[in-house]
Parts: structure tokens; C-alpha cells; sequence
């Protein structure tokens, strides 16, 4: 494929269904513009550039604050008392939406998750889209991915990250995760193929201008 010339300042988000393809497409799209690219383990060595622990920024993966909290209590825990050696969950996400703003104050880059359409909703080249697709789909691709072995186990897995995800991004935006009304774009992975979308993403950004 050609490769656009965009503007070194446009912001692409993806929210996506686990199992829908998000960050295969995230890639492409950076790749096809010529953009940075960020999910959770590109963006846990931004944070550590930054001088934020990494290993605090990797294990903050879209859990709402009583599951990461409960998980920084285990992994952390030295007898000291929770409040006086760990930052708050809500101290991380707002350490982890700096982040993200800074990164795309530098120039043009796509984000996966971390709820990042929201943290950037005022940016003028923020583009949002939320990709999804049936739980079968879904599965069938986690099992070529070989993250598991059945559909049964597939689906369970998707929906099970799929109700993480949604308690993460509901409660530190105040919107409701998935909605067609807090996206710009909404396509669902088990109608086309990866090349399909590309284009689709592609004219859109064109006919918006960004």
C-alpha cells in the first residue's frame, strides 16, 4: 500500500473487544501513517523514560481500582501499610494519562486502550474507534493465536476481559465503554478483512481532514 501523507499531528485511539484484532490494526495504521505506536508494554517504557516505575505502569492493564489495587498489595507487599508505599490507583491512572498526553503532544501516534480517547477527548486530531466483533469470532481468533485451545474457553476469556475492561474505563471516565456515542468510528473485525478496515480508516481520516 501507498503510504499517506497525514499530519505529523494526528492522534488515532482504538478501544477494542479483546479478541477483536485492535492491536494488529493499531500497528498497521501506525505503520501505514507513519505514526508512534503505543499499547500497554510500549507505553510502560514511555512511563519509564519518564522516570514512573515500569513495573507498576505493565501491571496497570485496564483493571478498576479494587482489582489493581488487591494486585499491587500482592505484588508489592513488605509489611509496610498500602497507603504509606503505594501509589493510589487513582495517583497511577492520572501518572498514565500525563503519560499519554505528553507522548501525544510529540506527534502524530495511535494509542490501544488505556482509555485514551477519553484522556485525549479535547485534542484537535484525536480520531476514536472501537472495533468488536461476535464472541465466536473472537474466540476463533484466540485460539489461532493459540491463547487457548476451545471455543468454549475462548469466549469465556473474551467476555471475562471484555467485563475488565469495562469496569476500568467506566469508572475513571464516567462514560459507558463500547458505546457507539463516545467513538468517532465503530467497525466490527468479523465483516471485512484487516486490509478492508485499513481503507475504511484511511477514508475517514481523509474526508475528516486530520
Amino acid at each position: 500500500m501507498s503510504n499517506p501523507q497525514s499530519s505529523p499531528g494526528i492522534i488515532v485511539v482504538l478501544g477494542r473487544q479483546f479478541g477483536s484484532g485492535g492491536r494488529k490494526i493499531g500497528q498497521r495504521i501506525a505503520r501505514e501513517f507513519g505514526l508512534s505506536y503505543y499499547d500497554k508494554e510500549m507505553l510502560s517504557e514511555a512511563a519509564h523514560r519518564r522516570g514512573f516505575s515500569q513495573a507498576i505502569f505493565a501491571n496497570n492493564d485496564e483493571k478498576r481500582p479494587s482489582l489493581l489495587r488487591s494486585m499491587l498489595s500482592d505484588t508489592f507487599a513488605t509489611g509496610v501499610p498500602y497507603a504509606h508505599n503505594l501509589l493510589s490507583c487513582e495517583s497511577i491512572y492520572q501518572a498514565q494519562s500525563s503519560v499519554i498526553q505528553e507522548l501525544a503532544e510529540e506527534g502524530g501516534c495511535v494509542f490501544v486502550g488505556r482509555s485514551a480517547d477519553y484522556i485525549l477527548r479535547h485534542h484537535p486530531r484525536m480520531v476514536s474507534i472501537f472495533l468488536h466483533a461476535p464472541a465466536e469470532h473472537r474466540a476463533r481468533n484466540l485460539i489461532e493465536r493459540g491463547e487457548v485451545e476451545s471455543m468454549e474457553k475462548g469466549m469465556e476469556m473474551a467476555r471475562r476481559l471484555d467485563r475488565k475492561r469495562e469496569e476500568f474505563y467506566n469508572y475513571f471516565t464516567g462514560r459507558h465503554w463500547g458505546r457507539a456515542d463516545n467513538y468517532h468510528l465503530s467497525l466490527d473485525t468479523s465483516l471485512l478483512s484487516e486490509d478492508a478496515i485499513l481503507e475504511i480508516i484511511k477514508t475517514y481520516l481523509k474526508v475528516r481532514g486530520v
